[in-house]
Formats: structure tokens, sequence, C-alpha cells
């Protein structure tokens, strides 16, 4: 009761809101960009945080997983990145869509699927978010589209998204996100001719981790300012280490896109703390001090704390009980994923349309059939 008590005089303390400098963001054919500074409330921080935490452990979680030989297969994971899908959710509406490549955890958490669902998918269980037919790369919800596993495919997908919103009338956005190794790709290039031609409210985000695969940027293209690549279309770099830098330069995306003026890329400058799948050591393109630097300079969660403790918007030991509560949800969500069972054989056709009529699937030979349900 006590504690109860000091808790709700402490709460009582805290600032209700806060303002904060942001970096500005470059810009390409904009005459204005970005607000460098940016509100954020108590509630909206410790919603970050903790969706952040919770991004971060369930990741290292994976990681364990994975070297336990529990998870299988391709794992890319987003730990580092965490500011990036945080930043960006919080700009949009839940009717708005995202689609986005293979590192994908981040952004299904961030739209919604419980981390139990994400880390049963992972282990190919009954109880994962497409009921353990998809794993790491191909996981979806609504409004998200993947999670795709081909390089860049994800992005004239995203503009056709797009095209069906303006189709169909809606004030809504598409949120089309590749890396800066995909960023190189003809596709990528043609979806940005035909998004600006027919003006679709497509925001193309390049996630730039500086290393695309095991090669860094600079080795990799012959101009890094993504932004400008657009050429005709609109363009930012953003620092995406940055929640609040995220979410302001997104909020300014968003409203260019509503107001009927057509695509604009965003660049979002980020890194990633473990190796490009669970294949890459991640240390033989670049060295561990490298990582160690970042990791203690620019880090999102301890950014975004330290900004909360320091404007009285939280306190170090609020923030450990999230933290706590985080350790024991993932851990519970572990507990799940690894004793739900894996889904029987004959799923294994289903699902392959939506609302239609009961199908025969042929099976490995011809004599096996299965039955496709939506």
């Amino acid at each position: 009761a006590s504690r109860v008590m000091v808790a709700s005089r402490n709460y009582a303390d805290f600032a209700s809101e806060a303002t904060f400098e942001v970096k500005k963001c470059d810009l390409h054919r904009l005459e204005e960009g970005p607000s460098t500074t940016a509100v954020m409330t108590r509630e909206e921080g410790l919603h970050y945080y903790k969706t952040m935490q919770t991004i971060r452990r369930m990741e290292l979680k994976s990681d364990q997983l994975y070297k336990q030989k529990i998870i299988r297969g391709f794992c890319h994971l987003y730990d580092g990145q965490e500011a990036c899908c945080v930043g960006l959710e919080a700009a949009i509406k839940p009717t708005d869509h995202v689609i986005t490549a293979y590192r994908a955890h981040g952004f299904t958490y961030a739209r919604g699927v419980p981390v139990r669902e994400i880390l049963a998918e992972l282990t190919g269980r009954k109880g994962g978010c497409v009921k353990g037919k998809g794993g790491s790369m191909h996981m979806y919800t609504k409004n998200f589209y993947g999670g795709n596993g081909i390089v860049g495919a994800q992005v004239p997908l995203g503009a056709g998204i797009a095209l069906a919103c303006k189709y169909f009338g809606k004030n809504e956005v598409c949120l089309t996100l590749y890396g800066d190794g995909a960023a190189n790709q003809g596709q990528i290039f043609e979806t940005y001719n035909m998004a600006a031609l027919w003006k679709l409210p497509c925001i193309f985000i390049c996630e730039n981790n500086r290393y695309g695969m095991g090669t860094s940027v600079e080795r990799a293209a012959a101009s890094t300012d993504y932004y400008k690549r657009g050429d005709f279309i609109p363009g930012l770099r953003v620092d995406g280490m940055d929640v609040l830098c995220v979410r302001e330069a997104a909020k300014f995306a968003v409203e260019h896109c509503r107001a009927g003026k057509g695509p604009i890329v965003m660049e979002l400058q980020t890194y990633r703390y473990h190796g490009h799948s669970m294949s890459d050591p991640g240390i033989s393109y670049r060295t561990r001090e490298e990582i160690q630097e970042v990791r203690s300079k620019s880090d999102p969660i301890t950014l975004l704390k330290d900004r909360m403790v320091n404007n009285n918007l939280a306190s170090i030991e609020e923030l450990k009980e999230i933290d706590v509560a985080v350790r024991k949800e993932i851990e519970e969500a572990a507990q799940f994923a690894t004793t739900d069972p894996e889904p029987p054989l004959e799923e294994l056709g289903n699902h392959i349309y939506f609302n239609e009529p009961p199908f025969e699937v042929r099976g490995p030979n011809q004599w096996i059939r299965y039955k496709s349900v939506s």
C-alpha cells in the first residue's frame, strides 16, 4: 500500500509534456521541412519507451531461440533500429498501410501483433500470427503486408497499395520501406516514376543501416544520398536513431501525401546491432568498436530514456519497472512459442485465397490431396 501511495505522489510531480529540439532534416526539392522542435507527452514517452524496449527484448530472445535451434531458417533482427518503426507508427493512423522487407519483426509488433504471436510464428507454431506458415520473413496483420523475402520487391507492391488508396478515394497513405542494399535496384526507380506520374500517396522509406548485407554503403553506391534518389520526387534525410525526429519527419511526409502532392522519399539513417541475418556474425566487415560506439552514443532507447528522466517525464525507477514487466512478457511469450503445437499437415493448403469456397490442392504427389479453406 505504501508503494502505491509513493507512486501516486510521484506521478503528480511529473511534467505532463515537454518540448525537445530534434536534428534538422536534410531536404531535397522542398522549401520547408519538418519541425525541429517536438512536443512529447508523458503518456507518449512511456508508450514509445515500452514499445522500443519490447522490440529490443523480443529480438534478443529470438537470437537466443535461434542459437538453440528452436527458430530455423532465415531470421533478420531489428535491434538498434527500433526508433524507425516506432516513430513511423506514431505518425500514421491504423487505417494507413505499411509494407516492408524481411527485417519485419519490429513493424509487426508496432502494427499491433502481440509478442507471443510473433515468437510463435518464428518457431512455426499454430498460434503464430500467420499460423506458423510464414516464419520470420512473412508476417502480416490488418493493413500490414509483410515481411517480403525478395529484396526490393515490396516497393512496387507498396505503390500498388497507394494506387488502391487513391482509386477508392480513401485519404490513406502507404509507407513503403526498403534498405540501402535494395536502393540501387531498377524496379525501385520504375516505381518512383509511376508514383510521381500518378501522384500516389506513397512514402518511400529507405532504412539506411549503413550495410547492405556485408557491404558498406560507400562500397555499394556511387551516391549515398538516398533521399535524393527520387530525383523529381521530394526527399528528406532523417536521424533514424531518434524516435521524435522520425515521428516529426513522418508527420510532415504524411501531410504531404494527404494533401495530394504525390509521393515523397525518406532516408532514415539508422544502424543494426546484429549481423545482416543470424548466419552473419556482423564483425567481418565492421569492428566491434564501431558497434559499441553507436550503442554508447546513439542508442534510440537510451536517448529517449535520458530525455524523459532529464525533463521530469518519468523516473529511472518507473522505467526500470517497465523493463521488468517487458522481460516477464517476453519470457511468457517464449514459453508459449516453444510449447504451442505445430500446425497439422491437413492445414497445409488452407488460406490460399480469401473468402473463397473450399477447393482441392494437390500435395507432394498426385495421390495426396488437401482441401484449401479460406
